[in-house]
């Protein structure tokens, strides 16, 4: 179905329930999406008419569909109600939000501690007979996937809530998945599907280039993002996602013209000088590790960068997320004595005395400096014998350490809860191979295996960074 089907819908079906200069609004507002938005005002019919009970659209990430269905519905000033369910925690704040925006605060506080869906159709039906729906009222629920881990009732009765309460209500469900995996094995009302496709590569192009800098060309930024999306399109095609890396590098991609270097017409030497930037950002599509600040630095200052940090790590090894706790622990269980875990990983772990080994160190380490900062160079009588001085963990390298320690570090560190299952194992025999631990015994030791961490600070410091985890917090050696 082509563009000009879909604005015929657009015209034909529409106009006798809803201005014209609106309808123009929307399609200036949703380029690309004629024909989903074209059904979708079919299904809605005129304002006062009873729509369809319930409707599903499905599609992958960033296709348009909670802002088609939410352009649709203001622009159109249709009484409605947006649910994201990941907010909703239980099935009562998803009663609530909907009660709230459909029918004012006085409805919501009618709800029980814990409500049902049976006290929620109850107050709802109580609340329309005193506020009849002179317009169909919309309840859209985004992310709708997460419903099934709710109450087996609920997604049943959603679809079927215009029948239950007797209203002009009609229940929209976003989701990514499609709806064969809903379908309870029970049955239930069969809702009417709409599928959002993924954007093709002119339809990007045409919708990205609408972001065009008011300092330059439209032509300019077009070419721009003609250029992006040759590099990117192959890996990525989220539009939210490509948007953010326009935006990220385009200031690159502009610095020979504020150099004079260039000009607008000359599209080889602009790529050249953007190609290796785009690369390395193609490296890290999706993960927002550093923010857009600190990319921009980093790139100003990677000449002068010498030590891993943020992307530059990644760019040298990539690793699961929980890899990287495993990582985190074996270099902490290799450079702080066992003795100290209590400290750093206990909650109530008491007071922890220095010993007495450690006092007379410091004692000599004043004594030293008071030697070397002395008017008079010469030794304290105290000192007739050689001084001891404590060296530092990462001076005498890694140490050995048992498995079980480094799942209990693991474990503490970690910032959610994970079962010891094969999945974690396999990890650590991953890092081994990586070359990133280092296992010392014989490979039949089953029992109690023993690793050494073999990689440096500067790197373990990279690592961190990527998860939000202060290590330096941990090192025995930095308190």
């Amino acid at each position: 179905m082509g563009s000009a089907l879909a604005d015929r819908m657009l015209s034909e079906l529409q106009c006798p329930g809803y201005p014209e200069a609106r309808l123009q609004s929307l399609r200036a507002k949703l380029p690309c999406r004629e024909v989903q938005t074209g059904m979708l005002l079919a299904f809605m019919g005129e304002p006062e008419q009873y729509c369809y009970p319930s409707i599903f659209i499905y599609g992958h990430r960033a296709t348009g569909k909670s802002h088609v269905i939410l352009t649709l519905l203001k622009e159109l000033e249709l009484p409605h109600a947006a649910v994201s369910c990941v907010e909703c925690v239980s099935a009562g704040l998803l009663f609530e939000q909907v009660l709230l925006a459909l029918f004012g605060e006085d409805s919501a506080t009618l709800l029980p501690r814990s409500p049902s869906f049976s006290d929620f159709v109850r107050i709802y039906r109580q609340t329309c007979t005193q506020k009849p729906a002179k317009q169909t009222r919309y309840i859209v629920l985004e992310r709708a996937e997460l419903l099934r881990d709710m109450e087996a009732n609920l997604l049943p009765g959603l679809l079927r809530l215009q029948e239950l309460v007797d209203d002009n209500v009609t229940v929209i469900m976003l989701s990514e998945i499609v709806w064969d995996k809903f379908r309870p094995n029970t049955g239930c009302f069969e809702p009417l599907l709409l599928h959002f496709p993924d954007y093709s590569k002119a339809e990007l192009l045409q919708i990205l280039s609408l972001d065009s800098n008011p300092s330059y060309t439209p032509e300019l930024y077009s070419s721009y993002i003609n250029i992006l999306l040759g590099v990117f399109y192959s890996v990525c095609r989220d539009l939210r996602e490509l948007r953010h890396l326009a935006a990220l590098n385009f200031s690159k991609f502009c610095e020979p013209l504020e150099k004079g270097e260039a000009k607008e017409g000359d599209t080889h030497k602009l790529w050249r000088n953007i190609e290796p930037h785009l690369k390395k950002a193609m490296q890290t599509v999706y993960l927002r590790e550093v923010s857009s600040v600190q990319w921009e630095q980093q790139q100003m200052d990677e000449k002068e960068a010498t030590a891993l940090r943020g992307l530059s790590a990644h760019a040298h090894v990539e690793l699961p997320y929980y890899s990287k706790f495993l990582l985190i622990a074996a270099y902490l269980a290799s450079y702080n004595p066992a003795r100290t875990d209590r400290r750093f990983f206990l909650k109530h772990h008491g007071k922890m005395k220095k010993t007495n080994f450690l006092k007379k160190h410091e004692k000599s380490f004043s004594l030293l400096l008071f030697y070397f900062f002395s008017p008079c160079p010469s030794f304290p009588p105290s000192l007739s014998s050689p001084i001891p001085l404590q060296t530092s963990n990462h001076l005498l390298g890694p140490k050995p350490f048992p498995l079980d320690r480094l799942l209990a570090i693991f474990y503490s560190v970690v910032d959610s809860r994970v079962a010891p299952t094969a999945s974690v194992f396999s990890q650590i025999s991953s890092l081994v191979t990586l070359q990133l631990l280092t296992q010392i015994g014989h490979d039949d030791q089953l029992d109690s295996p023993k690793y050494k961490c073999a990689v440096s600070l500067d790197f373990i410091l990279a690592i961190s960074r990527t998860v939000s985890f202060d290590i330096v917090r941990y090192l025995y050696d930095f308190l």
